[in-house]
């Protein structure tokens, strides 16, 4: 058998056995099969949403990173391109081309990334055709020979870059040991020849420990500046000695050479189950962010299924009431809709046996008095034995609450995560919640009140766990509850080499 002969087959029995898995996900954007994680390059580029992601089309392991592409029109539906990034046989990205970003240079697409070889991981620049699909990798790669001098640094590596009138100005991701995560700045006239400007910001990582839910990290991954209507944002990953945490961002002001925080705050209450995020700001003036929906069950399991990671649903994000960010499924998912059933106004539980599905999309408005209740159950099997929760609760006073995702009666599968997932609840007087659910298989993403929950679930009786519960304690209106079975946006294996 000729060595094409064998990588074909290869590549199809991989491409196979990710689309027959039954936890794999039919409306969220996923690789063709291997390993997917960070978004990349996030992009509105002449009316097209390109996303470039973190790839390893020859098996679901994070090894030998390639850059994955893919198009759209709608946000909606993808359509794969050509692997823009394959590492070197030599030179700065022998050992993968991970996670960068997506620039304009005067008409030139231009990609900045980080190149890795052995345990460095340094700046790297490729240029692309007009359409995107090809790219040629810079001579002078690495553009940032290394860190900055005299500075001991946990890791360095993700880009964020700019221009601001006629200079360019760079974030690379980072942490100065003994103190925290970092973002360094750098400006430069080319996006060639870079200067090390100095830390944008440093985090404190004594401050808390890694168990606490807003730990800053002792490297921040993936960092990413932009502002939402006058207010700054610097997001970014936090990270400590290979673990992955969870995503924060600052609300603060950019000015100068510094950023100055006024707040911090949780961006996914999933932790590490949503992670790496990017934004980009479209042709309509929105800004969207994609992140990346890690797996949760044994790495046994993920081999046997042949794909690795799950691209989170687009997301809007917008100015929330209370200074934080609000974030909802952008409204073009509408489209996939399907099969309407409109339940309501009703108080305490309800019969949603006419509800079924693992394609699902819930919408509810919930009135809670203080004191209340409300769990929505989703993925529940007949007898009860797997289901996952999403629990809502107005505390006493009335003020405050909490979003909670039970998980661990979510899989009777040893080998999974089910560890629960929560984060505080903003209430208004009327103890009002506006809650989304999307269920996608194993994918399972959360909206209340602009709070935002990724996670994931794997029942082990996939087929038979499609039922959805809603049960109250304490005085709870249900307004409305609205649901659809969700069109898949992929419907056969696709090239792992498009």
């Amino acid at each position: 058998m000729t060595h094409d002969l064998i990588a074909a087959t290869v590549e199809e029995g991989l491409a196979e056995r990710a689309f027959r898995d039954p936890h794999r996900p039919r409306f969220h954007f996923t690789s063709p099969g291997g390993w997917l994680n960070d978004p990349n390059g996030l992009s509105h580029w002449d009316g097209v949403y390109h996303l470039f992601y973190q790839y390893n089309p020859l098996a679901p392991a994070h090894h030998r990173i390639h850059w994955g592409h893919a198009t759209s029109t709608d946000l909606v539906t993808w359509t794969d391109e050509p692997v823009a990034l394959v590492p070197g046989t030599t030179g700065p990205d022998r050992d993968g081309c991970w996670s960068g970003v997506l620039v304009d240079d005067g008409g030139v697409p231009t990609l900045v990334y980080s190149g890795r070889h052995g345990e460095r991981e340094l700046p790297c620049v490729a240029t692309g055709s007009p359409d995107l699909r090809h790219w040629t990798k810079d001579p002078a790669n690495p553009v940032i020979a290394a860190p900055p001098e005299g500075v001991d640094v946990t890791a360095y590596r993700d880009h964020c870059v700019w221009k601001e009138g006629d200079v360019w100005r760079q974030l690379v991701g980072s942490g100065i040991r003994g103190q925290g995560g970092t973002a360094f700045l750098y400006e430069s006239q080319d996006l060639r020849h870079w200067r090390y400007v100095g830390p944008l910001l440093t985090g404190d990582a004594s401050h808390g420990t890694a168990a606490d839910l807003d730990w800053t990290g002792t490297m921040w991954e993936c960092v990413d500046l932009f502002r939402v209507d006058g207010t700054d944002v610097l997001a970014f990953s936090a990270w400590d000695e290979g673990a992955t945490h969870h995503p924060l961002y600052w609300t603060g002001r950019y000015e100068g050479d510094r950023f100055e925080p006024s707040a911090l705050h949780r961006l996914d209450y999933g932790q590490n189950y949503f992670y790496a995020p990017q934004s980009t700001r479209d042709a309509h003036g929105r800004r969207i962010v994609f992140g990346w929906l890690q797996e949760g069950r044994g790495e046994e399991a993920t081999a046997r299924a042949g794909w690795s990671g799950v691209m989170s649903l687009p997301r809007l994000v917008t100015p929330g009431p209370d200074g934080a960010l609000a974030q909802a499924p952008v409204p073009e998912l509408a489209r996939l809709r399907r099969d309407h059933v409109h339940v309501g106004p009703f108080e305490g539980d309800a019969d949603l046996d006419a509800i079924r599905g693992d394609q699902l999309d819930l919408e509810t408005t919930l009135r809670l008095a203080p004191g209340a209740t409300v769990r929505l159950g989703v993925r529940e099997t007949p007898d009860g034995a797997e289901r996952t929760v999403v629990e809502i609760t107005r505390d006493p006073a009335g003020t405050s609450g909490t979003l909670r995702l039970h998980r661990e009666a979510s899989s009777l599968d040893p080998d999974v995560d089910t560890a629960p997932r929560h984060g505080d609840l903003p209430f208004g007087p009327d103890g009002t919640v506006e809650l989304r659910v999307l269920v996608d298989h194993s994918a399972l993403e959360v909206f209340a009140n602009g709070r935002a929950l990724a996670a994931r679930v794997y029942p082990t009786r996939p087929d038979e766990a499609t039922g959805v519960s809603l049960t109250t304690t304490g005085r709870a209106t249900v307004a409305r509850l609205d649901a659809w079975h969700m069109a898949p946006i992929e419907t056969a294996p696709r090239p792992l080499w498009p």
